[in-house]
């Protein structure tokens, strides 16, 4: 299943009155449930089927106003995010570090492949904004940089 599938998933849930949405291609399963933390804040939690079923996790961004002034990285996809290339290994990015654009700044994973997320814009990362391992949603602010 190809990311605009699982984003027009997405969408079907954001703007139906459904809650969740499961659906099975050949031996890939995924499941889309809208959570609502907040009377307006939905959101979405997808997972591949794996030996042992993991507990949903919801994540939410820091509010608006308590983020740092810069650029904000957005999550091209939805996925799992991590840190560094391999577990055990150094992160990619840290908070302070000085950056250029085309520097990898993390991984998502998704659908079992690993997709590069490459910095935009040039500066110093100001906050990493998501646990490493944890599911992230499409435009899901990951990082900002000023």
């Amino acid at each position: 299943m190809d990311l605009r599938k699982l984003k027009k998933l997405i969408d079907l849930v954001q703007e139906s009155g459904i809650s969740e949405l499961e659906v099975t291609e050949g031996e890939e399963k995924v499941r889309i449930a809208k959570h609502v933390a907040a009377p307006t804040a939905p959101a979405y939690v997808t997972h591949a089927p794996a030996a042992a079923p993991a507990p949903a996790a919801v994540v939410v961004a820091p509010a608006a106003d308590a983020l740092p002034d810069g650029q904000v990285v957005k999550s091209p996809m939805v996925g799992t995010f991590y840190r560094a290339s391999a577990p055990g290994a150094k992160p990619l990015v840290d908070v302070g570090q000085s950056i250029t654009a085309g520097d990898r700044l993390c991984i998502i994973e998704a659908m079992k492949l690993m997709n590069e997320i490459e910095s935009e814009f040039t500066g110093t990362i100001k906050a990493i904004l998501v646990e490493n391992g944890q599911p992230v949603e499409y435009g899901q602010p990951l990082f900002i940089i000023a």
